[in-house]
Formats: C-alpha cells, sequence, structure tokens
C-alpha cells in the first residue's frame, strides 16, 4: 500500500500514527459524537496494518479523542480533561508517603483555579443553587466530615459557569486530592466546625453578590487545608 496524503499537506509515512488520525478529524470536521472513519477507511487512507490502526486508535482513546459507544461504534471522543487524573494522582504520591510536596502542589493549583473562578460566582447564582449549597454546608455539620460531601459542594459551585473545562479541572483536582485524606489526621469537632464556618462564608459572600469576600473566604478554606497538611508534615 502506498501512503495516502491528508488534507492539504502531505506527511511522510513515518509520522506518528496517532497524529494524522487525529488530523484526518480534524480535516473531516467530525465533532465529538460523530462516528469515525472504520477500520478499513483508515487502513486504506493511511496505508498501514491493521494492528497499526488499532494501535492508533487505542491511543487516542486513552486522551478521550477516541471513544467506543455501545450501539454507535468507535466515534469522535470529548477529550474531557478527566483524563489528567491517573498522571496528578501519581504526582501526588510519587515522592511516598513521607513527601507531601506532590500533593501541596497539586492543592495550589487548584486554589489558583477555584479562587480566581469563584469571585465571578458572585451574585450570578439562582436560589436553588444557593440552597442546595446551604444543604451541603448543613450536612458537613451532622454527620463525620466526608470528603465526597465537600467534592460535591464544589461541583455544585462550579456547575453554572460558562466554561466546562473549570468543572473537568475542579473533578480532576479532586480525583487527586483524595488522597491527602490517606495523611491527613482525621478532622475533629473544632476542624469540622471550622470547615462549615468557612464553606457557610463562601455561600454567605455569593449570595450577597461580593466578589472580593467570596475569593477571601475560599482562600480561608485552602488555608485550612494547607495547616492540616502542615500538621501532617511536621508529625511524620
Amino acid at each position: 500500500m502506498t501512503d495516502v496524503a491528508i488534507g492539504t499537506t502531505r506527511r511522510p509515512v513515518l509520522d506518528p500514527l496517532p497524529e494524522r488520525v487525529l488530523e484526518l478529524i480534524h480535516d473531516r470536521g467530525l465533532r465529538p459524537g460523530d462516528p469515525m472513519p472504520t477500520e478499513l477507511e483508515l487502513i486504506e487512507l493511511l496505508g498501514v496494518s491493521r494492528n497499526s490502526v488499532r494501535e492508533a486508535v487505542r491511543s487516542l482513546r486513552a486522551l478521550g479523542i477516541v471513544d467506543v459507544r455501545h450501539g454507535h461504534g468507535t466515534v469522535v471522543g470529548d477529550a474531557s480533561l478527566r483524563v489528567l487524573s491517573p498522571s496528578l494522582t501519581f504526582r501526588a504520591v510519587a515522592g511516598g508517603a513521607d513527601d507531601l510536596a506532590g500533593l501541596r502542589n497539586l492543592i495550589e493549583v487548584r486554589e489558583l483555579i477555584e479562587v480566581g473562578v469563584v469571585g465571578r460566582l458572585a451574585g450570578e447564582l439562582d436560589e436553588s443553587t444557593l440552597d442546595s449549597l446551604d444543604a451541603l454546608c448543613a450536612a458537613m455539620g451532622e454527620t463525620e466530615l466526608d470528603p465526597e460531601t465537600d467534592r460535591e459542594f464544589h461541583r455544585v459551585l462550579y456547575a453554572r459557569v460558562d466554561n466546562p473545562l473549570i468543572g473537568q479541572l475542579v473533578d480532576v483536582f479532586w480525583d487527586s486530592y483524595r488522597t491527602a485524606h490517606a495523611v491527613l489526621s482525621a478532622p475533629g469537632d473544632t476542624e469540622k466546625a471550622e470547615t462549615v464556618r468557612l464553606h457557610t462564608a463562601i455561600v454567605d459572600a455569593l449570595r450577597a453578590g461580593d466578589s472580593a469576600a467570596a475569593r477571601d473566604a475560599m482562600t480561608a478554606h485552602f488555608a485550612e487545608i494547607n495547616h492540616r497538611l502542615g500538621s501532617a508534615e511536621a508529625a511524620r
């Protein structure tokens, strides 16, 4: 078989095959959910073996660029940022149980994102969303502090942000942040009360439409997380 040029630019045979499949997706204007060319089409278009095509598709699937859906076959994926989660989780724990630097770095990036975004939500959330956040704050105070309740708070908080990448990033960093609960001491009654107070302060600032207060409250929330992380480091 001979190599077939795709698009307006001829590419050499030894180009990385996943890149060439990606170029084909772009050239055809395929959107998330659109059917991918069949395996036979890819073999003919790219001039490579069946195994090579399957390996390329497998690589793109790992990145979320290609998806396999029951009843629909192989389609263009949505390339969700959630594919970053395993790598970020590995970075958080790569130093071993005695090195929390990776986890601290993840928390710092998450703080930069959330503090930067929360001020934009002041005065923008409807009462139903604010009531849901109030209920999650109450749940934090009524039971043993559950990281999933905290996660749901942040998920609800950013569900109304126009940029879908923000919600995906927050979710990705939460998946990685779960490792924190294996190294941080379990919060006592004082820490639990402080967590509830800090989350309530975020909701109050948003309800009041006070962007600066919302950012300050979120910063204080992360300061408490970093304090607990510092205590864990000092105890090692």
